[in-house]
């Protein structure tokens, strides 16, 4: 995480976060890092649809078409994410950690993973595994890599 900071910081961009399963995990371990504050500008926790819809501006129709356990509402959550905190990256992840598959069917271990950044969107799909927690945990290790990867390929442009 130290060096993801210390990239963003050399490259003045700041960072948010939307977190629906992982529960503010990613903004926990950012913010345990001595002087994360002159990148990460705040997070949304929306563990309900209600505050996805509220604050991060996913629409309605979104999440009734695709559940928000979806890529479409991971995107809609890091586009409304950026807006919201006004930052230059922003991160989402939505999620069924378990025990049970009663969010839309989904099964447990499926995440969305979204970044939006200047007027890129990159989003991923994974099926984690192991135990509730071991699977917010696994995600934020790929929020972690997903806004590395999407911030070192537009510098590599």
């Amino acid at each position: 995480m130290e060096k993801l900071l210390e990239l963003l910081k050399e490259k003045c961009l700041t960072l948010g976060s939307v977190e629906s399963l992982t529960g503010g995990l990613f903004a926990s371990e950012v913010t345990s890092i001595s002087g994360a504050s002159k990148v990460f500008k705040g997070a949304l926790v929306t563990y309900s649809a209600e505050e996805k819809i509220k604050f991060a501006h996913v629409h309605v129709d979104v999440i009734k078409e695709y559940s928000v356990v979806s890529k479409e509402v991971a995107v809609e959550m890091a586009v409304g994410g950026k807006d919201a905190l006004n930052v230059d990256v922003c991160v989402s992840a939505t999620g069924n950690a378990g025990p049970t598959s009663d969010i839309g069917g989904k099964p447990v271990g499926e995440v969305y993973i979204a970044v939006a950044y200047k007027d890129t969107i990159i989003h991923k799909q994974f099926s984690l595994k192991g135990d509730r927690n071991h699977i917010r945990c696994m995600c934020v290790q790929e929020m972690k890599k997903l806004v590395s990867q999407t911030v070192l390929q537009d510098l590599q442009k």
